[in-house]
């Protein structure tokens, strides 16, 4: 699969620090590989927000949970390119 047929979700909320450093580890990968993106809001889902409000910023590649607290960019890089 070439990145760009990847998908990344974060799920974050407002005000968060570290929601703002994953973010920015994201758009950089994310903009160099050509692979879209999206962020959500947990904040705005009752579903999202039990889910998820202890983890966040949570990951996900194409729906599934990569990633929890920090992006590790290496690692994303590696699971895009798969």
């Amino acid at each position: 699969m070439a990145p760009q047929d990847h998908r990344i979700t974060l799920l974050g909320k407002p005000g968060c620090h570290l929601c703002d450093d994953a973010r920015a580890v994201i758009e950089r990968v994310a903009g160099e590989l050509g692979v879209p993106w999206e962020e959500r809001d947990i904040t705005a889902s009752a579903e999202d927000h039990a889910k998820y409000w202890e983890m966040i910023p949570v990951t996900l590649v194409d729906g599934v949970q990569h990633d929890f607290w920090r992006v590790d960019e290496n690692r994303l890089r590696a699971a895009l390119r798969s």
